[in-house]
């Protein structure tokens, strides 16, 4: 990696006032880039996070460990002008502060962000919301599911006959945290440019309505209703789950050349020359005889028997695995997005992108609470390392 060796963000200090899941996953993303990460707790029991699962290691649960490594524990109570004033000491050295605190608590506290931005005008202000900084509901509280429920996803996920289904992952709660590291550096880039702060604000609310976005356009510009599809495609078949003889896999033909291909390979060549199925458009029309075929034929064989001839021909596919299968892939391993967290005996997923061809390690194990109060409090006046 081409940087001084302390990562891509070497030299920022992030503050994060985070709880649970978004605030702390963007400040974690901040860690993992070699940003100074301070995390303040409360006193009583810290990040309730901590407390979230059986005890894992060091007495915190596992998505503790997950979503805060990297980063040093500070125990102030901002409810106590003692306690605010120590953070706004922290807040004169720092470059970033995040919070998710709930609706309106940052204000109860004399904390928000027009109070903070002008003792700090160089600070960048990350308020990271539920429903929103504006509007009738930007003082409701809310969690994954309810924005999964009340954006729109839950409806389109699922079985076309089946209840609404929550997304296994958080991707409202991380996505939140993705979208205010963006915001917080494109910010900082500004800074660089007009030497001041200013305030970034994000919320689950409009993360939900963004991954929902296709199906809202679709509604809003063509009076479309969006249907569940299962694994399926609202646009092209085949394109979807199906169980081969023993386990199931996902084929995808994107295109008439590729059903052509596939076709071939599972010993019908009649498909494309069927006037029902010759294009995407007519496959579309007789969607339910053509996948009727198409599974009949794929039970006929073991999948790793059908994914090999496939990849072979060029055609999309992929084993549905399980998360040990996808673990004992070889390309997880090459990637090495699993890594070891340094001094511990356990490992977490490190981040999705690389620099020079190189991923960004995990820098040290979760802190314990309040472990760095008297390391970083007797010196907010100067920027202590990160490692």
């Amino acid at each position: 990696m081409t940087d001084d060796g302390g990562g891509v963000l070497a030299g920022v200090r992030v503050v994060e006032i985070g709880q649970v899941l978004s605030g702390p996953f963007a400040g974690a993303i901040f860690a993992d880039l070699g940003a100074d990460v301070i995390k303040v707790e409360k006193p009583e029991g810290g990040d309730d996070a901590r407390q979230m699962g059986p005890a894992f290691r060091h007495g915190d649960a596992l998505n503790f460990h997950e979503f805060n490594r990297g980063k040093r524990s500070v125990v102030l109570d901002l409810k106590a002008e003692a306690g605010r004033e120590a953070l706004h000491r922290l807040l004169g050295t720092a470059d970033i502060l995040l919070h998710n605190l709930r609706p309106g608590a940052a204000e109860a506290l004399g904390l928000g962000p027009e109070e903070v931005c002008a003792r700090h005008p160089r600070l960048i202000y990350c308020a990271m919301g539920a429903f929103g900084h504006k509007g009738p509901l930007r003082l409701r509280p809310g969690y994954e599911p309810l924005f999964q429920a009340f954006c729109g996803l839950s409806s389109i996920t699922g079985e076309p006959d089946g209840p609404p289904v929550r997304m296994g992952a958080s991707v409202v709660d991380q996505g939140t945290g993705m979208w205010t590291v963006i915001g917080a550096l494109a910010a900082l880039q500004r800074r660089h440019r007009t030497g001041r702060g200013g305030v970034v604000n994000t919320s689950l609310f409009e993360t939900a309505l963004l991954w929902a976005g296709q199906k809202i356009s679709a509604y809003v510009n063509q009076g479309k209703l969006p249907e569940r599809h299962a694994s399926g495609h609202p646009n092209f078949v085949p394109y979807q789950a199906f169980e081969a003889a023993d386990a199931p896999m996902l084929v995808c033909c994107g295109n008439d050349r590729l059903f052509a291909k596939f076709a071939a390979v599972a010993g019908r060549p009649d498909w494309p020359e069927d006037p029902r199925f010759a294009t995407n458009r007519q496959r579309l029309a007789h969607k339910a005889e053509l996948l009727a075929q198409i599974a009949a034929v794929l039970r006929t064989r073991p999948r790793g028997e059908w994914l090999e001839r496939l990849i072979a021909a060029g055609v999309p596919c992929a084993p549905i695995n399980t998360i040990p299968e996808v673990l004992a892939e070889p390309q997880t391993a090459a990637m090495e997005m699993l890594q070891p967290v340094p001094g511990e005996d356990f490992s977490l997923v490190a981040l999705p992108l690389s620099f020079d061809g190189e991923r960004p390690r995990i820098r040290r194990v979760a802190p314990r609470l309040g472990e760095h109060t008297e390391e970083v409090l007797g010196g907010t006046g100067t920027r202590a390392a990160a490692g």
